[in-house]
């Protein structure tokens, strides 16, 4: 089987030690974990975590297996690329002089669809949000001219069809 791009969703209590017990799921099977954010979902004391991972299919079939046996995990799903829509956003400190004094700098900026967040007299913010092939390649304009500061969020999606967690849940709530 070959490896590709898994986005994970699990939906689950909001519990102590659990973030934990997944992490360890992933590190039994010596599987990297590329991005990881958590968040309140769209169902009311639900929490979704979305993992993302570079794997086989087979591979992540049974990690979603494991995650489910947790007590407080209502539900886990992998997608792949394909099947959702995804951003992550960063944010990049870069030295004020260069805002003025590099006409190229201005040039990346304005291509890339990025965003000035704060202007100080040492540096300037620059926020970017997209996806990750869109960030890389921002940062590796920008190298050259030296990053003071770096950070990415992890990933964000959302299914291109419905989750079947709302149609259980819809279901659960009508009996």
């Amino acid at each position: 089987m070959k490896k590709e791009w898994f986005t994970i969703s699990v939906y689950s209590e909001n519990n102590v030690g659990l973030l934990n017990r997944i992490s360890g799921i992933f590190l039994k099977r010596h599987i990297n974990i590329e991005s990881l954010n958590v968040s309140k979902s769209e169902i009311d004391n639900v929490s979704k975590f979305t993992i993302v991972v570079y794997t086989t299919e087979k591979w992540v079939r049974n990690i979603v297996g494991q995650i489910e046996k947790q007590i407080e995990v209502i539900k886990a799903f992998y997608h792949t690329d394909d099947e959702t829509i995804y951003q992550e956003s960063a944010l990049f400190k870069i030295a004020s002089n260069l805002l003025f004094d590099e006409r190229q700098i201005q040039n990346i900026i304005k291509e890339s669809n990025s965003q000035i967040v704060t202007v100080s007299r040492e540096f300037f913010i620059l926020a970017k949000s997209g996806r990750r092939y869109e960030i890389d390649e921002m940062y590796e304009q920008f190298k050259p001219f030296g990053i003071m500061q770096f950070v990415r969020s992890g990933r964000i999606s959302v299914t291109k069809d419905e989750m079947q967690i709302s149609t259980l849940l819809k279901e659960f709530q009508h009996n």
